[in-house]
Order: structure tokens, then sequence, then C-alpha cells
């Protein structure tokens, strides 16, 4: 994994300085800075529109009482797609309008959704680090939070205490507008 993303630091970088070098040969420096400019301010309004319809579609799901999981991968991919069309350049500005078009992103997001559905199938759900594993091994928290504690017979975590009410310093109210607690209880 270290080294992919060493090859991704390394590698985009160059490619895109190849790139800007190029366009600016061809069509000239300031015109290259214009376009950057340019395809980062259009790409973060078409990140917050169709950012906003992912939104409302998730909405309508959880309204009609579905799950929307398709639509959260849609988001996550907008978020990177905003992302890149951030970062200077050309070729990151190209993937990311390739993640942020519809045509492009929802059969993407659909594969992604598929693949996490049947690894969580495969894994037997996911443990968040909650309880005994698919392997039997104990989480890092130790036990599953909601799991009954047997050292306690009677269950749960009640804690018997008293309480007295004591007149607040700060209170310059003279004492016949100030409500007594015994008389305010009969």
């Amino acid at each position: 994994m270290f080294f992919f993303l060493l090859v991704i630091f390394i590698l985009v970088p160059v490619i895109e300085l190849n790139v800007l070098i190029r366009v600016g040969e061809t069509f000239g420096s300031w015109t290259t800075v214009g376009l950057v400019f340019f395809t980062a301010i259009v790409g973060v309004s078409l990140v917050r529109s169709q950012g906003i319809t992912t939104l409302m579609q998730v909405q309508k799901k959880l309204a009609r009482g579905e799950a929307p999981g398709q639509e959260i991968v849609e988001g996550m991919m907008l978020a990177v797609a905003g992302l890149l069309l951030l970062i200077p350049g050309f070729v990151t500005d190209a993937i990311g309008l390739l993640l942020l078009t519809p045509l492009t992103r929802i059969p993407v997001a659909g594969f992604f959704y598929k693949r996490m559905q049947m690894k969580v199938v495969n894994n037997g759900g996911f443990h968040g680090g909650f309880g005994p594993g698919p392997n039997g091994t104990q989480g890092p928290f130790g036990r599953h939070p909601f799991e009954r504690d047997n050292q306690n017979p009677e269950g749960g975590n009640t804690f018997d205490g008293d309480f007295e009410r004591k007149q607040d310093p700060s209170d310059k109210r003279p004492e016949s507008h100030q409500i007594d607690d015994k008389e305010d209880r009969s």
C-alpha cells in the first residue's frame, strides 16, 4: 500500500506538470492558468449541484424506509471528484469530471456498492471492533457494548443517591421572591 501511495504522489504530479507544460506551449501561459481556474470554479459549482441532488435522493429513500447505500457511495465519489477538480491540473480534472458526471458516476457507484454488500455478506457483517469477530477473536474494546454484564445479577448500571438543593450565592433577589422547595413539594 505504501508503494502504491508513493507512486501516486510522484507519478501524478509529474504527469500533471507535463500536461500543463504542453497546454502552456500550445495556448500560452495565461490561457492555461485561466483554464485551471475555470475548471476549478466550474467543478466546485457542479459538485455542489450534484451533491444537493444526491442529498435529496438520500432523503427520499430514507422517507420511504429504504437504505440509501448507493447514494452514500455516490456522495463519497462526489467528494473525491470535488477534491480532484480543485487540484490544479487537467488530468485530475478529467478524472474528477468522470466521477462527477451521473452517466459514469452511477454505474461506478453501483459497482462499489455491490462489492461492499458482497464483502459484508461474505465476512458475516460489520463488526466495528466490538465483541468477537468472524474468527472468534476479541475486538480492541473488549466485549460488545450491548452485552449484559454477568457480574451484576440485577442487571444495568443503577446508582442510588440523594441530593439537596442549595441556595445560589449569586441570586440577588430578596428572600420573599424566592420559592421555598418545601412549600413547592406540598
